[in-house]
């Protein structure tokens, strides 16, 4: 991948994760989706030095650093159920997409166990944001509102709620964004990797071939804004 889409992509998928409380900032998000909509068409462009597979691959890896980019404005700016499973929707198509055009190449039992683990991939995906997971209601938040009665006991739980759903999205998106690095790394036969992420610690687990793709695979989580901390309990095949 050349460095001028790797600068865009870094670009698209350096917003922060910290803490603050959804706005309902209608313009905000709308200059977020522009921005992040003028991030994919540089990048695009930047494809088009390519050909292919590659190029395929290049595109579709453009299209899920926008589709990031959105879903963390939708977060930052929006944060209401509608807009959020729309958002991790559109973030688990473009991931499944980008897996597609890195089976293209791949022929018999490989391209057909490669298209399977993609479209297993992207039912869960899909699923996980119909289910609402990134704004679960209940979780350990730090914030406790037992003693407080009232209007004040009320204020201090939506806070709660408010808190908690920001951390759970926040642990989605870091998971979509190490999916994403690790499918965009070359070296790694990565559709066997399964990420999970709590309180912004990265679990990988799975089947690579090698020890060499153990330590990238670290290696390339442990880099993703975001992370804190990498545990893996991938096997070698």
């Amino acid at each position: 991948m050349n460095k001028l889409l790797l600068l865009v992509m870094a670009t698209a998928t350096s917003a922060s994760f910290a803490a603050s409380a959804p706005n309902n900032d209608t313009v905000a998000y709308k200059n977020a989706t522009q921005k992040a909509a003028a991030e994919y068409k540089s990048a695009k462009d930047a494809c088009d030095a390519q050909s292919g597979t590659g190029k395929d691959v290049c595109i579709e890896t453009a299209k899920v650093a926008r589709a990031n980019s959105e879903a963390q404005a939708a977060m930052q700016y929006r944060n209401d159920k509608k807009t959020m499973q729309k958002a991790q929707t559109e973030v688990a198509d473009a991931n499944y997409n980008l897996a597609k055009a890195r089976c293209a190449p791949m022929t018999g039992a490989d391209k057909s166990g490669c298209l399977d683990t993609a479209k297993s991939a992207h039912v869960a995906a899909v699923n996980d944001a119909k289910e609402g997971r990134q704004m679960a209601d209940a979780a350990q938040t730090g914030i406790d509102c037992s003693s407080m009665t009232g209007a004040d006991k009320v204020g201090c739980e939506t806070r709660s709620k408010t808190a908690q759903a920001r951390d759970t999205m926040a642990d989605t998106m870091i998971t979509t964004k190490v999916k994403t690095e690790l499918l965009a790394e070359p070296s790694l036969k990565s559709l066997d990797v399964h990420v999970e992420t709590t309180n912004g610690t990265v679990m990988l687990s799975g089947f690579v071939p090698s020890q060499a793709e153990v330590d990238k695979a670290v290696d390339v989580a442990r880099n993703v804004k975001g992370v804190n901390k990498v545990q893996s309990s991938l096997r070698i095949k």
